[in-house]
């Protein structure tokens, strides 16, 4: 549809025809007719009966600039943004893209590196005899150096690891009931394949009984249940679970968090996650007037291998670098949970800490 004489007079010099302007852009004329309709590069001029697209050369720069910022697989709803930007707004508004990109290429490259990893225990699992398991635990919580309560709760037990966090005005009471809940675990014994079922119920219970109260008060739930050599994993809110093992440290929940779910959209960068004004408000919790709605699943563990089960109070201040490295260097379970929150306190520690560590050795 689009062809015509390579040049037609204009008032500001001399337009190009779609094919000239797509040559000298890099931009197919394809991807320019897409443009036209989204409204993102508009031509200047459109024959009214033919229809032949025609294009200013003083367009060349905002197509360039189009033709860049798609090579980086930026959306094209933020490409039309960022051109109607001042140039230095518009270059920060990139560099806060790249940011998003290189921190959403290391948590899928984290994801990648522990699906691997659990791909290949699989593989192994299924010709070699599994190791009977023992399981070296510790339990602490902290009330942490702002806050005048402390409405955080830790569990670890010789089956059951639990950590939970409250909020509202009865969220200490809303922590310890849930994992009180849980606590019925220890002195059952379900087959490895009924681990999860039972580990969800009883958290379902610990939803069911979740106090109410004109303003919004629960808690979150991260929790481990152990069955000789496997693991049942349930979480909800945002208290998160690690595993240490040879291959690295791998976090194993995802925040149920509007902050959260603003990075996963791309909308927020976790650079800027910690000072966001909403970034304790949870999407999904035990709270008695939302519905429950956990993450379950099912892992296999190894000796060597330590866990940690924490809140929002030691993620919130500890990189995963120096969480690692206290996992690693700690002779024991309870070394490592005094350090974790010892290193808390030297960072301020604004928010309550909990956290369990466990160690997996063979019997």
């Amino acid at each position: 549809m689009d062809g015509g004489a390579e040049m037609t007079p204009y008032e500001d010099g001399q337009l190009l025809t779609i094919g000239a302007f797509a040559r000298a852009s890099r931009l197919s004329p394809k991807a320019l007719r897409l443009y036209d309709e989204l409204g993102l590069l508009t031509p200047a001029r459109v024959d009214p009966h033919s229809g032949y697209r025609h294009y200013a050369p003083a367009q060349l720069e905002r197509a360039r600039l189009v033709a860049w910022l798609r090579r980086l697989g930026m959306p094209l709803a933020r490409i039309r943004e960022v051109c109607e930007l001042a140039p230095a707004v518009a270059a920060g508004t990139v560099a806060a893209y790249w940011a998003q990109v290189e921190a959403d290429t290391a948590a899928r490259r984290d994801l990648a590196a522990f699906l691997v990893d659990q791909l290949k225990r699989k593989d192994t699992d299924m010709t070699a005899p599994r190791t009977p398991l023992t399981m070296r635990c510790a339990a602490l919580t902290d009330r942490g150096l702002v806050r005048p309560a402390n409405q955080d709760a830790a569990y670890a037990g010789p089956r059951l690891l639990a950590v939970a966090d409250g909020y509202g005005p009865r969220g200490g009471p809303a922590a310890t009931a849930a994992i009180d809940a849980l606590k019925v675990l220890e002195h059952q014994d379900p087959t490895a394949e009924d681990l999860p079922g039972a580990l969800e119920e009883a958290a379902r219970r610990a939803h069911r009984a979740a106090p109410s109260a004109d303003e919004a008060t629960g808690s979150t739930l991260t929790a481990l249940l152990r069955s000789g050599s496997r693991l049942a994993l349930l979480h909800i809110g945002d208290s998160r679970a690690y595993v240490l093992r040879d291959s690295g440290l791998f976090r194993i929940t995802h925040d149920h968090s509007l902050v959260q779910s603003l990075i996963d959209e791309g909308r927020l960068t976790p650079e800027e996650a910690p000072a966001h004004p909403q970034r304790a408000l949870l999407l999904r919790s035990l709270d008695a007037d939302t519905e429950f709605t956990p993450d379950v699943q099912l892992l296999e563990a190894r000796p060597g291998e330590r866990y940690l089960l924490c809140t929002d109070g030691l993620t919130g201040v500890l990189p995963a670098e120096t969480i690692q490295d206290v996992l690693t260097a700690a002779d024991t379970p309870d070394q490592a949970v005094r350090e974790l929150i010892r290193l808390a306190h030297e960072a301020g520690a604004p928010d309550n800490v909990a956290c369990v560590v466990a160690e997996m050795t063979a019997a």
